[in-house]
């Protein structure tokens, strides 16, 4: 039919296209020949608007197509990482446990392909969190989450309790254990040249998602890619996520050794050991904490054992060890030269908030590397008062950085001091031009603070043009609360109905 052709190309020409020919008689469930229907093609391609669209014409969100009529529109759209697409299935009342062609579920493929918010948001719509996998081994969920790499959906699940009444928790900690123990970039290598030989080139990618890393290998004939395998790297993190419902102690050594084996402190592997070591909050930590600070030539270990003493013990309400902490990171501050060493010690400083240590801090205000500048800015927002003549000024020029981040903190710094001078002032409006709405809500409500009539048009303006719901928004709703002005007080509550 001519309708059913048309509706097919409609999918990709947009909305407007497809609603003409809904008015026009076609059919929501029409099925090209190959047997695949507009609803599934939408799902696949993308298109949360059509999908609908369709839906809302009497399309079957459960209704499985192809050649075979084994693939469903939900497991396409997940494969695919659509996540607004899945969710409008969802809400038109698709079941996430439906088994596709060869026992795939849409929360397997969301599990293994590592999409976190799409296994959310099928768990939170009824998704089975045990529902076992297809195959000899019948596998769960949990199990392909561990074996993916992606803490952020193994964690996904363990909130809708997976593990919890079939045992599976053990076998995804032994599954994550062994994973550890593989490099899988050559795991990945091996793989494909398995499959294809060692004729074609092979490109290597690594990208940082999710407070993980993803590493994609691909192969290369000709300059295109044909054929790969990608695979996230959290399982450490995983491990000691694992450990912990388990109720099970690792020792510090182990716990750090996942953390340097990714090089890097921005990964999830280090956070998760650092936490967990964090609440311990014993002498025992400290002790190896305090070690490895002074594991000179090794600044990975050094910056591992900073990271441990910046907080440890401090979800006691107190901070047992900052006596002994404190003048152990002034002499990594002063000390280090490596740049993840700084960043750790100087932030460990900020934890610990004691004044004591602005000088080490202010040493690095200027330091070439924007991840040190911006922990001396996390750490001077906790350390500078407003009688701090060098950390104000500190503050101001950090506020001018080159860097959006540094300059938002400085800024938000810089509003809260108790202190009011012309260049502290100068520096607020400066902001009140910044590419960054969220700094100059900050800008803003420095300067309404200190009746400064230079807010209020700034306020008027996000007041009204703000995302509703976002953060500038909200930052200047609270400082139009400072404004004492009667007239332009008036202004501001009919933009601000919620002012006090």
């Amino acid at each position: 039919m001519t309708d059913t052709r048309n509706l097919f190309e409609a999918v990709h020409e947009g909305e407007d296209a497809v609603v003409r020919l809904l008015r026009a008689g076609a059919h929501a469930e029409a099925v090209d020949e190959d047997g695949t229907t507009a609803l599934y093609l939408a799902a696949v391609s993308d298109r949360p608007g059509v999908v609908r669209l369709l839906l809302a014409a009497g399309a079957d969100p459960d209704r499985a197509c192809g050649p075979e009529a084994g693939d469903l529109p939900i497991c396409g759209a997940v494969c695919g990482g659509h996540t607004e697409v899945v969710e409008a299935l969802l809400a038109a009342g698709a079941q996430p446990d439906l088994r596709e062609q060869f026992g795939f579920t849409a929360l397997r493929w969301a599990v293994g392909l590592g999409h976190a918010r799409i296994a959310e948001a099928l768990l939170t719509h009824g998704a089975d969190p045990d529902l076992p996998g297809p195959g000899p081994g019948h596998e769960p969920p949990l199990v392909f989450a561990v074996r993916r790499g992606s803490l952020e959906t193994v964690r996904a699940l363990l909130r809708y309790g997976a593990g919890a009444r079939t045992g599976a928790l053990e076998e995804a900690l032994r599954e994550a254990q062994g994973m550890l123990a593989l490099d899988v970039e050559q795991e990945m290598r091996r793989a494909l040249r398995e499959m294809y030989g060692d004729g074609p080139g092979m490109v290597v990618r690594r990208t940082a998602v999710d407070g993980g890393e993803t590493v994609t290998v691909e192969l290369v004939r000709d300059g295109e890619p044909f054929a790969g395998q990608e695979q996230q790297t959290g399982h450490g993190a995983i491990a000691t996520v694992l450990e912990g419902e388990l109720g099970l102690r690792t020792p510090y050594a182990e716990l750090a050794a996942r953390a340097l084996r990714g090089g890097n402190p921005e990964l999830d592997n280090w956070h998760e050991a650092v936490e967990v070591l964090w609440r311990r909050g014993d002498e025992e930590t400290f002790q190896a904490g305090a070690a490895w600070c002074a594991s000179d030539g090794e600044p990975l270990r050094q910056a591992f054992g900073a990271d441990v003493l910046a907080q440890l013990g401090f979800r006691t309400g107190s901070k047992p060890f900052a006596a002994r902490s404190v003048p152990l990171l002034r002499e990594m501050a002063r000390e280090a030269a490596d740049t993840e060493l700084i960043r750790s010690a100087v932030l460990g400083l900020g934890h610990h908030g004691d004044p004591v240590a602005l000088p080490e801090v202010l040493l690095h205000a200027r330091n070439p590397e924007r991840v040190v500048r911006r922990a001396v800015t996390l750490a001077l927002f906790d350390l500078v008062s407003g009688g701090h003549a060098e950390g104000v000024a500190a503050l101001v020029g950090l506020s001018r950085d080159t860097d959006a981040e540094v300059r938002d903190w400085a800024t938000t710094a810089l509003a809260t001091l108790d202190a009011d001078t012309p260049a502290l002032r100068a520096a607020l409006v400066e902001r009140l031009d910044d590419a960054d709405p969220d700094t100059v809500a900050e800008a803003a409500q420095g300067l309404a603070r200190r009746q400064d009539p230079r807010a209020v048009p700034v306020l008027e303006r996000l007041l009204r043009e703000s995302e509703p719901d976002g953060y500038a928004r909200s930052v200047a709703v609270d400082a139009a609360a400072y404004v004492t002005d009667g007239p332009v007080r008036e202004r501001l509550e009919q933009l601000c109905p919620r002012l006090p």
